[in-house]
């Protein structure tokens, strides 16, 4: 199972997100907390920086070797800094079909839009539901498709959907569209497989982050504590269901330049939130901070101005 980290607030080294954390996301390839069962192939980043000559444009980096194999992470990153991040670490069913290469590995960004897109989850049978999805995605986004992934594709369809209007109001909906096409091809096709959308989209200022998906038929409403169906065997029907009920984590807060060497930040219902960070699990020893982005909901997290909003939406699906 991938893992997510996104990061959006004051311009800090992309070294204490990245590298100094004992448990920071080139770590988490080694032992993730909550899925030791990973197969890793390949990782990457994007960033976007004051600094840059393009501010507005994001740095992407993208490698299929493991984060922890590769030379470059203690070399590159020290030299970067960062308001706006997004990680993401890769994880892939080692067979045949499967292919290993920088191309699909995230974060996904075409041109002439701003945002970079990163997916924990599979959209099933992907080469069979494009023969019904591909008739909604704009050509200037199929052009731009390197890789083999159903991430890359579900995120040209995302932002075709989309058609250059990023409002949440916007984001809800072609959210909801593309899952419902989704499921009605995947009914078309007569596959019974779940979806698992976990989705971290950033552009400049804005964070978006998206849990979502359906079950084995094509439902939505989905029954059950996460944590007791995670014990049922792996690759179970039950398993899979946990792996699709599972929240993304949100921790808020302000400083989190005082706290080198981990994720801590000063929070609290009294503090003036300046920093946010989206992750695949908690990532510090007090886990009551970070709340909890349940199934079926989407989170928008917006920086201007010298304030921070956040806007949260139910799903309706």
């Amino acid at each position: 199972m991938c893992r997510i980290l996104a990061y959006l607030g004051e311009e800090i080294p992309l070294e204490n997100l990245l590298l100094k954390p004992e448990n920071s996301l080139i770590n988490q390839s080694r032992a993730p907390k909550l899925h030791p069962l990973m197969q890793l192939a390949g990782w990457g980043f994007g960033v976007w920086s004051d600094s840059f000559e393009s501010p507005e444009r994001p740095l992407i980096y993208r490698r299929h070797s493991p984060a922890f194999f590769d030379d470059n992470a203690q070399t590159m990153i020290p030299s970067l800094r960062a308001h706006t991040a997004v990680a993401h670490v890769r994880a892939a069913t080692y067979r045949a079909e499967t292919v290993l290469a920088d191309e699909n590995c995230h974060p996904f960004f075409f041109q002439g839009q701003p945002w970079i897109m990163v997916h924990n989850g599979s959209v099933p049978e992907i080469r069979l539901l494009q023969r019904d999805l591909v008739r909604h995605c704009q050509p200037e986004f199929l052009k731009q498709i390197k890789g083999t992934t159903d991430s890359e594709f579900f995120f040209c369809l995302l932002l075709s959907l989309l058609n250059g209007n990023y409002s949440t109001d916007n984001f809800q909906w072609a959210l909801e569209e593309a899952l419902k096409l989704i499921i009605l091809s995947l009914k078309r096709q007569n596959v019974e497989k779940p979806v698992k959308l976990k989705l971290a989209l950033a552009s400049a200022h804005d964070l978006v982050a998206v849990n979502y998906g359906c079950g084995f038929a094509g439902q939505t409403e989905l029954q059950g504590d996460w944590r007791e169906l995670r014990k049922e065997p792996v690759g179970s029907p039950k398993f899979l269901l946990s792996t699709i009920l599972e929240p993304l984590y949100l921790l808020q807060g302000r400083n989190f330049h005082h706290y080198e060497h981990s994720y801590d930040m000063h929070c609290g219902e009294d503090v003036d939130v300046d920093t946010v960070i989206l992750a695949s699990e908690p990532l510090t020893a007090n886990t009551d901070d970070w709340l909890e982005v349940p199934f079926l909901n989407l989170v928008r997290i917006t920086t201007g101005d010298n304030c921070m909003t956040r806007e949260i939406r139910q799903l309706n699906l």
